[in-house]
């Protein structure tokens, strides 16, 4: 699968998002994926609930290695127990495994944002984007949710 196919599936399944495509700056080329159905969210308040990367980013994030051509990180938000669930053990809890997270196609913590309960998968195949496909549902739920949630406080 390419990047183009994922955010398409992810624009074709869910209602009321905003998809962020910047064209400069240091998110170029990068895709951010937010749960905002009227467009009335501050820009520096929101979180998206998943992101597509598809650079280094220096100094920060460099473990995916994506300067490879053609790799790309899907990122998707889910809470703790499916974190837990996946990969045994809390996000802020060490983890007994080592993961190699330049690996294609493996469902593994993000290497920055784990203990955030962020998880990720490089450049996944159609048969390991169908395990992926509940995540990115969870963190969409997780995203409507809490906008809800902001939004009956503040109407």
């Amino acid at each position: 699968m390419d990047q183009e196919t994922v955010i398409q599936y992810i624009a074709d399944t869910f209602t009321g998002l905003e998809i962020q495509r910047p064209d400069d700056g240091p998110g170029a080329g990068d895709t951010f994926i937010f749960y905002d159905p009227r467009h009335d969210t501050d820009p520096t308040r929101r979180l998206p609930f998943t992101t597509i990367v598809t650079k280094d980013y220096q100094n920060f994030d460099t473990s995916s290695q994506l300067d490879r051509p053609n790799v790309f990180r899907l990122n998707i938000g889910v809470s703790r127990d499916t974190f837990q669930a996946l990969f045994g053990h809390l996000p802020t809890e060490e983890s007994t495994e080592t993961y190699d997270f330049a690996a294609l196609d493996r469902v593994m913590p993000h290497p920055a944002y784990g203990r955030q309960s962020w998880v990720c998968i490089l450049n996944p195949t159609p048969e390991t984007f169908e395990t992926v496909k509940p995540l990115l549902a969870e963190a969409y739920g997780r995203a409507a949710d809490q906008y809800a949630r902001r939004h009956t406080t503040a109407d």
